[in-house]
């Protein structure tokens, strides 16, 4: 199953969750409001998916200048694969890590940590990056970004229904 099946068949699955518990919690009424909450959140999952990502670790972008190894490996590496380069970013963050993030290889972006940029040395990070960009040629990071949002609606939609007693 490609990775594109995968999603789709993810993000059925979720939304039935949703429209499930919005019909446990509201009847009729509660299955339309959670049709549109399953298709606003899809939504945006899909398109801001990375976005979120980002933000949630203090991402910045960063220019060839700023940091010429990374963007160098970064575009050697999306040519030798006949990918586009991704949108760069460094986290503020000492924990050494690094991950991709985006919808497809058009919209991507690779983030690193300062930690994991202190530590490495141009090999190592060549294979961090090469890593991170295995991910998003083969569309892993869209899976991964749509099953975290739309879990966390759904356990917003728990927590909701904890709240109101099940009504």
């Amino acid at each position: 199953m490609t990775n594109g099946i995968k999603t789709a068949a993810l993000m059925g699955l979720m939304s039935g969750l949703i429209l499930v518990a919005g019909a446990l919690l509201g009847g009729r009424t509660g299955l339309t409001i959670a049709l549109l909450i399953a298709i606003g959140t899809n939504a945006y999952a899909y398109y801001n998916s990375d976005k979120m990502a980002l933000r949630a670790m203090h991402a910045q972008p960063v220019t060839a200048a700023e940091q010429p190894a990374m963007h160098r490996i970064v575009q050697e590496l999306s040519a030798e694969a006949g990918q586009p380069m991704p949108r760069l970013y460094i986290s503020p963050t000492q924990a050494p890590n690094a991950f991709a993030t985006g919808r497809n290889p058009k919209n991507a972006a690779v983030c690193c940590t300062t930690g994991i940029l202190q530590i490495l040395d141009e090999r190592e990070l060549r294979g961090v990056l090469g890593h991170e960009l295995a991910h998003v040629y083969n569309r892993d990071i869209l899976i991964s970004s749509v099953a975290g949002a739309l879990a966390a609606v759904i356990m917003w939609l728990v927590n909701l229904a904890w709240l109101t007693g099940g009504r």
